[in-house]
């Protein structure tokens, strides 16, 4: 089920808060346990049952592991049982998300015909499985608690992070649930948690999928963009799958926060970077956490010398690449930011000398250039579109890009402010309106505050425009469309 649909807006939400708070308040905290979990299975199943079962089985698995670590006495069988858990792990995710790719390189690079399945790859496994990774290992450790199966359960499936993060750990959220105070819904937090998900649906439907169409055009015939064509839909998918994600993280908050539960802060306007070391601590920040934790220090982290710390680093960034998807435009998109963020730690000293605004442009322009990779379908689409942008070119945007942003909601603007409908005539196709939706992006993007650094304070004024970005947000939803991370 996605977050910007009618059925989750209008019923799966209300009808989810209705019963979890009605069965707390009837001192049915167990069984609002199970509601909440219930409704976190529908929520999951809602496209395919099958996914159910992944998840129900993935769930079973690690607590059964966590149970035998409480109950092994010997190192030898607990190490035994981490490496089981690890291997199940791995191999889930190799065979649902890698298997077609490895089997794909396989044929290609000895000339063979193994036939690749068309295996169905379940919404976020790669997310509840690297939350219950850190849980595998934290239970190896002996530090988790010991919880009871239904708080587990719950805290694996809790329908607002399951798909698409941020990345939990059971120290965040098993308390939480097991709060008292937080049984009763709090009229702060509800009120933020509105105003974060009326934001966020705002930024996906009204901003991401505004801007997406000019993406969605571009690389559906990248060997038809012209130079400046290729600078412009690269802007507007750097710009897309952030409102995208942003307004993901927004929701899912703003969700917790309605059934007054928080999760951590997984995105902090990552543009305004000045770093790649810095990007990486505002975009994603519990994935970069759960490599840093899990992946990162057990290597050795920076303890063994420049040079060590360099290749770790780099080990890090590949493993985020192949993360984030099957293919080497993945592989050689986390290459690059771990060679970056290599180079950032070497250089680190002359790099702060610069002036702020030089590091943010010249990380945002990396930024820019490393998503061409992320988004390209191939390496030999990447390769193309590379090379024309770098050719000598003349400034000539396709009128098929500007007419995909003919948007109502500026002819309505046009039609009553004499200005625009002036500079409007003087400019072909959807031009002022594409000229219009970058500044707004981009000056929300640098020079405004994320959600989560403002402090909110519940007033008429927010109340009002809450509900404007609401209705708004939910009468242009035309249909559906997937947050990006979701394929991740």
């Amino acid at each position: 089920m996605l977050f910007n649909s009618y059925i989750f807006i209008l019923f799966f939400l209300p009808v989810s808060l209705l019963l979890y708070y009605g069965l707390n308040r009837l001192g049915r905290y167990t069984e609002a346990k199970i509601a909440l979990v219930g409704m976190s299975f529908w929520f999951y199943a809602y496209f395919h049952l099958s996914y159910l079962l992944i998840l129900a089985g993935s769930i079973l698995f690690h607590f059964g592991c966590s149970r035998g670590f409480l109950k092994c006495k010997r190192k030898g069988t607990k190490k035994l049982l981490l490496a089981l858990g690890l291997l199940f792990d791995l191999g889930l995710i190799f065979y649902f998300k890698y298997l077609g790719f490895f089997v794909g390189n396989i044929n290609g690079l000895f000339h063979l015909s193994l036939p690749v399945r068309d295996i169905l790859m379940p919404l976020g496994i790669s997310f509840f499985t690297f939350q219950q990774i850190s849980y595998l290992v934290d239970s190896y450790r002996g530090e988790t608690a010991g919880y009871r199966f239904l708080d587990y359960a719950l805290f694996v499936s809790f329908f607002p992070q399951l798909i698409a993060g941020p990345i939990v750990l059971h120290q965040e959220m098993i308390p939480q649930f097991a709060d008292p105070a937080r049984k009763r819904p709090d009229q702060y937090l509800l009120a933020r948690g509105i105003r974060l998900f009326a934001i966020g649906l705002f930024k996906k439907v009204m901003i991401a999928d505004v801007l997406g169409k000019g993406v969605t055009w571009g690389y559906a015939d990248s060997s038809a963009m012209t130079g400046p064509d290729i600078a412009v839909v690269s802007l507007l998918y750097t710009l897309q799958i952030y409102f995208d994600f942003s307004g993901y993280c927004d929701m899912a908050c703003g969700i917790a926060n309605m059934f007054h539960l928080e999760l951590p802060v997984n995105f902090l306007s990552p543009y305004q970077a000045s770093s790649i070391l810095e990007f990486w601590q505002r975009w994603h920040i519990t994935l970069t956490r759960f490599l840093r934790k899990y992946i990162y220090i057990p290597l050795g982290g920076n303890r063994r010398g420049t040079f060590r710390t360099m290749v770790n680093v780099i080990l890090v960034f590949l493993v985020s690449g192949i993360w984030h998807g099957a293919a080497w435009t993945f592989v050689l998109w986390g290459l690059l930011h771990g060679i970056a963020s290599a180079a950032c730690r070497l250089f680190k000293r002359i790099w702060d000398k610069l002036p702020r605004w030089i590091g943010v442009i010249a990380t945002f322009l990396f930024v820019d250039l490393a998503w061409i990779l992320f988004r390209a379908e191939s390496l030999q689409q990447a390769g193309m579109i590379f090379r024309t942008l770098f050719s000598p070119w003349e400034f000539r945007i396709s009128g098929e890009l500007l007419g995909c942003f003919d948007l109502l909601e500026f002819t309505y603007l046009e039609d009553h402010i004499p200005l625009l409908a002036n500079l409007a005539g003087k400019t072909s196709g959807g031009a002022l309106h594409l000229v219009i939706l970058l500044a707004v992006s981009l000056w929300i993007v640098f020079f405004q505050k994320n959600c989560h650094e403002k402090k909110f304070t519940p007033t008429l004024r927010n109340a009002f425009s809450s509900c404007l970005l609401l209705v708004w947000s939910i009468v242009s939803l035309s249909g559906l469309s997937t947050f990006l991370y979701f394929n991740f």
